[in-house]
């Protein structure tokens, strides 16, 4: 295992190097991080790295704690999935993205550390032997239905062993594990879900959470098999189903085990539960409460825009639309936001007026005294006010004159002369005239450093 940093603060410093391996950790080989940070943990270590020649360099150490030898490994080649599922969202990205985004992982190790969603159809029995040993607990498994039959259909993969068993072996052995179905109208729905949720409520506490999520199809489906997403009335029932299981299993095992994902929310076009139902939030990563919780904080901050006018709320919306707009075009760069606490301002579009030195906005009953600088000459169309750095506001008025202004005047070879400013030459002219540039900053730097000093 190659090792690429080591922190100086490292006991290890300056005797290991980016480039070593480690070879063994108190006498057996080590596989990977997470390996290596498991066999470091014994009261005494042994570790035995090899330098870019091969010398081996031996170290002892007395109750250390792994995290102090401040060492980074280099990126374990990542497990892929040998499936080929019915609904694969990799199979459906368009061509000419980044690498990264092509990879079918299934690999557990990720599931430990990142939550990633495994099938448990690669993972061999040495592979279980190590997750109990070393507790990588919980682990996402994506398990889409408990029907044996059905799942090697939807898996595409006839060599696929029955899941209960694997799964009721790891939970036997106190791993947790998070499940998820991907519902797909027609195919694992009805009375396939609700046994894919009474076989894996059955193993709960080990089986400890199941997400339900539709499926997810793009437009880059040719030659895959044919899908469809839920449509209003199908993701209701499936919610409403979702419910009474819910409220059974509140009742027999103290949980609601199973949540419909934000997606058939939003799909169905009805309101978001409470954040109380979704207890923990387990699998919040996986999109279920996610929209609640975004909600429920949103609400918790707005109090202070109910002081605002409506519409001065919606023209920054309407702004960043216009940004994304242009972005996207790629006739503008990426919008910028602002806080609220920096350079504040904002816009009225209407309603707003002056009147015996005074400026009267919506909100505010009582008018502003302000300073004209001059009439206005025009109908007042949008009002911006902002405040400086020094605590100044200043409005800023959007007029419609009705005068007609000139257009641009015909440019004429014969009486027009284009002019170039640059750094080799001052100044080009079209006519090919140049005037070199004076360097005034080079020929006066010697007294510019004199008169600094």
């Amino acid at each position: 295992m190659k090792i690429i940093d080591v922190d100086p603060s490292s006991p290890l410093f300056g005797y290991i190097r980016p480039g070593y391996k480690v070879l063994s950790v108190n006498g057996t080989e080590v596989q990977d991080a997470i390996d290596f940070y498991y066999k470091a943990t014994d009261e005494r270590v042994n570790l035995i790295f090899s330098d870019n020649l091969g010398k081996k360099i031996n170290f002892d150490f007395d109750e250390l704690m792994p995290g102090e030898l401040g060492l980074t490994f280099d990126e374990d080649k990542i497990r892929t999935c040998k499936n080929d599922c019915i609904f694969c969202f990799i199979r459906q990205q368009p061509q000419g993205m980044r690498r990264a985004l092509y990879i079918k992982d299934e690999d557990y190790r990720l599931s430990f550390t990142h939550g990633n969603f495994i099938t448990l159809s690669n993972t061999t029995d040495d592979d279980i032997e190590r997750i109990i040993e070393q507790r990588l607990s919980p682990l996402y498994v994506s398990v889409h239905a408990t029907d044996d039959k059905l799942r090697r259909c939807m898996f595409r993969n006839e060599k696929l062993a029955p899941i209960i068993p694997r799964i009721k072996e790891l939970t036997d052995n106190g791993i947790t594990i998070h499940t998820q179905t991907v519902l797909c109208p027609g195919i694992n729905d009805g009375k396939h879900i609700e046994k894919t949720i009474n076989d894996l409520a059955s193993l709960y506490p080990g089986v400890e959470t199941l997400a339900v999520v539709p499926v997810g199809l793009t437009k880059y489906r040719d030659n895959l098999p044919h899908l469809r997403t839920y449509q209003p009335d199908e993701a209701k029932d499936i919610i409403s189903y979702i419910n009474k299981v819910q409220n059974r299993l509140l009742k027999e095992i103290g949980t609601r085990f199973v949540w419909a994902a934000d997606e058939f929310y939003v799909a169905a076009k009805i309101g978001f539960p409470n954040q109380a139902s979704y207890e923990e939030t387990p699998q919040f990563e996986n999109g279920i409460g996610m929209i609640r919780e975004f909600l429920t904080n949103f609400n918790r901050k707005k109090r202070f825009l109910k002081d605002i006018n409506s519409q001065s709320l919606q023209s920054p919306l309407r702004d960043l639309d216009t940004a994304y707009k242009r972005f996207f075009k790629g006739i503008g760069s990426y919008p910028k936001f602002k806080k609220k606490s920096y350079k504040q301002s904002f816009s009225i579009p209407q309603f707003f007026k002056f009147d015996n030195g005074k400026l009267f906005i919506p909100k505010m009953k009582c008018g502003i005294k302000i300073k004209m600088h001059r009439s206005l000459g025009g109908k007042a169309k949008n009002l911006t006010i902002s405040k400086t750095s020094t605590n100044k506001y200043y409005a800023s008025i959007c007029v419609e004159l009705d005068e007609v202004f000139p257009g641009k005047a015909l440019i004429k070879e014969e009486t027009t002369i284009g002019i170039d400013l640059g750094l080799k030459e001052f100044l080009v002219d079209s006519d090919n005239n140049k005037i070199e540039n004076p360097k005034f900053f080079k020929k006066n730097l010697k007294k510019l450093k004199f008169k600094q000093k």
